[in-house]
Formats: structure tokens, C-alpha cells, sequence
């Protein structure tokens, strides 16, 4: 049959293999049809994450469109056995009434329920007759009383609030239009935000010009207000879970949404337009950019990152910006050093405010430093409260302020950054409370005395020209 030994060899082999699978393939298909079952069956004994030590811990895997604790066994199901017979005799002794014990005909009852409870009995005593003995027993009892019927009454002050819980069609009154608006605007944020654009104005090496003081004060106070109403109209649904945003006149109902928006647009419109055509385009610039970043950007991060709080400290830098360009119309290095005195005090200012609010913003789902990173909160609290002994250094450097600034200023520097030591030692709210309040005073002193130490205009020291000089010009 075959040639050659090695080919006579080579077949035998084959024929052996062959054999051998043959017999084992039947063999793995059951096998592979058994795990299959197995998997299908019972999925959680396979191997889960809780074989490995490190992850030791509850969590909930889904599985089959069902939810399994792999992490702790679940017990087996205790199984309750319901017999009929004994709701049927619950139900028996629901329907018992009081019975007078002067009657015999109902003496009985309780001896044929024990009867029925015992287990020799199966079958019980018919509806007709529980029937029978109920008509009995209350043809025995005596009424005593009439009971009148209750009837509640609704007192004025319960139909006001039942009224006032319903839909109805929002009515404004006129009187109270200026006290929404300021809440709607945040006043006093916007005077904080007007105050620090009025110090950049005045820090400005140029003269002093009321008129452009004027207008870009307004333009800065109407930009403001754009940027916090529409704020308020994005985080109502937020701020109605906290005790601290909850009376906001949105929330409460006061103005409607569609009112707040036209509020806010009657506000930007004119405001940015007049930064950009009776200032200078850069400040109208900046203007737009700080309500985009307010509204687009700072807002929807406090539910997203704790970038947030390093943007608004953007936003609250730009004010000041914004009134040296308004007098100078270009961004100069003493421009950044007033935006870096805002940026920096907002962080012990802000980081303190919300380390005694941490129970608000979390039940309003902002992310804040105060709630998930507690400890970079404080850090970053103590480290830009140093920054400002540094950048009351560099003032005099860049030609700002004269020398005696850095020197007046360092007592209060110094207190704050105290203050935040304390506040990152601790951690406590009486030291986070000292901190916040110590902000609220720190920044119009430290900007008034960078005012009081504003070095002379270099133009008045100049020579003047000389007579001659006039003529030449003339003539050329």
C-alpha cells in the first residue's frame, strides 16, 4: 500500500489522529454545551472582579439587565409558607364586634375560631354564618350617640396658600420692578465690580477725564448686570435647593423668565455699545469677553469642574482691566498688575465664603474646592494670600506706584495671610468666617493706599519746548 517506510509511517500516524479525534469531538461539544448551560444558568459564579484583594468592596455589577452584589453573598430567600386558612380566619376575627357579655349567642365564637385554628380541622364555617352572627351581635349593642358628621372649614389665611400653590398668570407689580431688578442684578456684586474698574481707571498714568470715568463706569455697572441676570435665569432650577439662593426673584416666581432675559439684554446691548463707541473698542471688548465667560463658561463649570472657581477669578480680573484700557486704550503691564490684585484676592475671599456654605453648594450640585477638595481649598486660599505681598512688591517695579506701597502695605498683607494660615491649619468656620470678613475691608484699603502711592505722570516732569521750536513747525 505504501512506498516508502517513512510514508507507510506518516499514514499510521494520520490514522491514529484521526481515530483519536473522532472519539474526542463528541467529548468537547458536550463539554462546551455544559459551560454554555452553566454561564446561562447562574452567571455569578464566574469569576468577578472580588477575586482580586484590591477590589474587595460593595459595588453593584448589571448583569442580564438585572443588578447582582457581587461583594457581599446574598442570601438565600427564606420561603414563606401562606396558609389559606389562616387569612380566612384573620379575616373571621376582623369581622367580630364588640360584643356585650350578657349575650350567649355569640359566647361561642371564639370557641369555634380556636376549633378552626387547629389542625385537625380543615374546613371552616361558612360566610352565611359569620353573616348571621354579626346581624346578632349588633342587634344587641345599644347606640349611645349620633356622631355628627365632621365638616372642615378653610380659613382665609389656608385658601390664600392653596391659591398661591397653584398655576395662575404672573402679575408684576410696577412698585416693586427696582428691588427685582437690584436682585436680579446684584447690586452689590456690581458695585464691587464698578469700585475696582474705577480704581483701574484711576491708577492709569493719564489725566483724569469725568466724562470717560463716567461712561465706562456705566458701560462696566450695565455689563454686569447682564452677566448676573442671565446667571440667575440659567441656575434657577439650582438655586431653589439652596438656603442662600432660594429667595432670588426668579425662583420665587417674581418676574418671569422671558422678563429676566429682556432685562439682561436691555442691559448688554447699550451697555457694551457704549465701552465700544464712546471709550474705546478694547474696553467694549473686554466687556462682551467677561459676560461670554461669566455666562458661558463660569456658569455651567460650578456643576462640572472646580476650574470654575480659577475662571471666575478671570472674570472678577477683568473689571479692573477694563478701566485702564478705558483710559489709556491699550493693555499695558500696570493694566495686569491691577487684574492680578483681583485675581488673587478672590481666592481667600471666595474660598472662605464657601468653606461655611460647603452644605449648600453640595445640596445644589455645584462642584466647589470646598466640597471635594477641601484641602486644595485652603491651600489655595494661603497661597494668593502670599501672592499679594508679592505683587504689592512688584507695583513699584513696573513703574505703577512709588516704593512706600509695598511698605504701607505690608501690616495688611501680612494680617491676611495670617488669617489664611490659620484658616489652612485648622479648617474650621470661625477661622474661615475671620477670613472672609477680613477680605471684605482688605481689598478697598489696599487699592486706596495703591491710589495714595500712585507715582507721578512721567509728562508733567518733562521740559518744555522751546519757543523757537513753534515757528519751525509752522513753517514746515
Amino acid at each position: 500500500m505504501y512506498k516508502t517506510p517513512c510514508s507507510r509511517l506518516a499514514g499510521l500516524v494520520g490514522v491514529n489522529v484521526k481515530q483519536i479525534l473522532v472519539q474526542n469531538v463528541p467529548q468537547c461539544n458536550q463539554t462546551a454545551r455544559s459551560l454554555i448551560q452553566l454561564h446561562r444558568r447562574d452567571p455569578s459564579n464566574w469569576l468577578t472582579y472580588q477575586h482580586l484583594n484590591f477590589l474587595k468592596r460593595q459595588y453593584v455589577a448589571k448583569n442580564n439587565s438585572e443588578l447582582h452584589q457581587r461583594a457581599i453573598a446574598k442570601p438565600a430567600p427564606a420561603l414563606t409558607i401562606v396558609d389559606e386558612r389562616d387569612d380566612s380566619i384573620e379575616r373571621q376575627v376582623q369581622r367580630i364586634p364588640t360584643i356585650d357579655p350578657v349575650v350567649t349567642d355569640t359566647v361561642s365564637q371564639p370557641e369555634d375560631v380556636t376549633s378552626e385554628a387547629q389542625p385537625g380541622i380543615s374546613t371552616l364555617r361558612p360566610n352565611t354564618e359569620d353573616v348571621a352572627v354579626q346581624k346578632d351581635a349588633m342587634s344587641h349593642t345599644v347606640v349611645t350617640s349620633v356622631e355628627t358628621p365632621h365638616v372642615h372649614v378653610e380659613t382665609d389665611e389656608a385658601r390664600e396658600a392653596r391659591l398661591d400653590r397653584q398655576w395662575k398668570e404672573m402679575k408684576v407689580d410696577v412698585a416693586d420692578l427696582p428691588d427685582i431688578y437690584a436682585k436680579l442684578a446684584k447690586i452689590k456684586l456690581t458695585a464691587l465690580v464698578v469700585t475696582s474698574a474705577a480704581a483701574g481707571y484711576a491708577m492709569a498714568p493719564v489725566p483724569f477725564d469725568p466724562l470717560i470715568f463716567f461712561v465706562s463706569s456705566l458701560g462696566t455697572a450695565l455689563a454686569s448686570c447682564t452677566a448676573n441676570s442671565i446667571n440667575q435665569y440659567f441656575e434657577v432650577p439650582f438655586d431653589s435647593n439652596m438656603n442662600r439662593t432660594k429667595n432670588r426673584p426668579l425662583v420665587r416666581g417674581q418676574i418671569s423668565p422671558l422678563h429676566a432675559v429682556s432685562f439682561a439684554l436691555a442691559c448688554g446691548i447699550p451697555g457694551v455699545a457704549l465701552l465700544t463707541l464712546a471709550v474705546n473698542p478694547l474696553t467694549g471688548f473686554l466687556g462682551a469677553l467677561n459676560i461670554f465667560l461669566y455666562t458661558c463658561c463660569y456658569t455651567p463649570l460650578k456643576r462640572l469642574s472646580i476650574t470654575n472657581t480659577w475662571v471666575g477669578a478671570v472674570v472678577g480680573a477683568i473689571p479692573p482691566v477694563m478701566g485702564w484700557t478705558a483710559a489709556t486704550g491699550c493693555l499695558e503691564p500696570g493694566a495686569l498688575l491691577m487684574g492680578g490684585f483681583l485675581y488673587s484676592w478672590q481666592f481667600p475671599h471666595f474660598n472662605a465664603l464657601s468653606w461655611n456654605l460647603r452644605e449648600d453648594y453640595s445640596r445644589g450640585g455645584y462642584r466647589m474646592m470646598s466640597v471635594t477638595h477641601p484641602g486644595m481649598c485652603k491651600r489655595v486660599a494661603l497661597r494668593h494670600s502670599v501672592g499679594l505681598i508679592g505683587l504689592s512688591t512688584l507695583a513699584p517695579v513696573l513703574d505703577v506706584t512709588t516704593w512706600t506701597f509695598p511698605v504701607i502695605s505690608l501690616p495688611i498683607n501680612v494680617y491676611i495671610s495670617y488669617l489664611a494660615f490659620r484658616f489652612y491649619h485648622k479648617g474650621d468656620r470661625s477661622n474661615a468666617r475671620k477670613l472672609f470678613f477680613c477680605s471684605l475691608w482688605h481689598l478697598p484699603m489696599l487699592l486706596l493706599l495703591a491710589l495714595t502711592c500712585k507715582k507721578p505722570r512721567s509728562d508733567a516732569e518733562g521740559p518744555a519746548l522751546p519757543p523757537a521750536s513753534l515757528p519751525l513747525t509752522l513753517q514746515s
